[in-house]
């Protein structure tokens, strides 16, 4: 059994983890030293073979299903955990389900399962967790937002709304808990290729893919799920010990592009500053 790795001897719940981002946190959690407990709602196949490969590294691993719409079920999942390890020291929030309609033909029951699942599951889960790692010294909570909490995009008011609530209750809960040894943060991720993209999109293929973030993300290129991941096992390590309460955004500099910039790869043929700026 390895001893190594920057969660070496912690044990960590990642929720939504039978696909995409969620599948390699728990992983790269698995690589860096943590006993994993994973979660899914529909994609038992991915997280049962994600376990196998965590027990193969030598870590204990365990899948859990759960249904985040039911309050029951999402306590239920963080006890399941907590029996496992014999306590959970890093926390992933990253289950949550999106969608995108005009304003005007949302319904209610479409706007309630969305933040059922997307920050009310998190938070009664988060209660039941942080009361565990109180009784034990301290832990680490990583949630994850979107960059849908600080952008606006069409159509996407609901899943923006619980993306935001998101943020701020990361940030409202850390000055809460920190002096008591639990640390709370988020990421927002921008565009990370996940399986969900060839679900949603008709024709979506990684070469034109690959193309349209060549033009449109600054770094030249999307995310992959291992960047992510590899932030959330830093927020839940001793080394972001003076970090509380922040939303780290991993977006290859898409929210930091301004919008009225069309064409960032190439230089400006503007002139401003011309007759009263030295040499311009």
């Amino acid at each position: 059994m390895s001893t190594h790795g920057k969660l070496s001897g912690k044990r960590a719940l990642v929720t939504g983890s039978g696909t995409g981002i969620g599948r390699e946190i728990a992983l790269e959690f698995a690589r860096q030293g943590a006993d994993v407990v994973l979660h899914y709602s529909h994609s038992k196949a991915g997280a049962e073979v994600a376990v196998h490969e965590i027990e193969s590294m030598g870590r204990r691993a365990a899948f859990f299903k759960a249904d985040f719409d039911s309050v029951s079920e999402a306590v239920g999942l963080a006890d399941q955990a907590i029996d496992f390890l014999g306590g959970i020291d890093c926390l992933v929030n990253n289950a949550g389900i999106t969608f995108n309609k005009p304003f005007l033909d949302v319904t209610p029951e479409q706007f309630d399962k969305m933040y059922h699942v997307n920050i009310r599951a998190q938070f009664v889960l988060g209660q039941r967790v942080v009361k565990d790692m109180l009784s034990h010294g301290g832990g680490a909570l990583c949630n994850i937002s979107s960059i849908h909490g600080l952008q606006g995009a069409p159509e996407h008011s609901v899943y923006a709304g619980t993306k935001g609530a998101i943020i701020g209750y990361t940030r409202a809960l850390a000055v809460e808990l920190a002096h008591q040894g639990v640390r709370v943060n988020a990421i927002a991720p921008g565009w990370v290729t996940v399986e969900n993209y060839h679900k949603a999109l008709p024709g979506f293929n990684e070469r034109d893919a690959r193309e349209s973030a060549s033009r449109s993300v600054p770094v030249g290129r999307a995310g992959v799920p291992l960047d992510i991941a590899r932030l959330a096992v830093f927020l839940c390590s001793d080394d972001a010990g003076y970090i509380i309460g922040q939303t780290i955004v991993a977006d290859g500099g898409t929210t930091s592009l301004m919008s009225l910039i069309s064409d960032f790869r190439n230089p400006s043929s503007a002139r401003f500053g011309t007759g009263y700026l030295p040499g311009v």
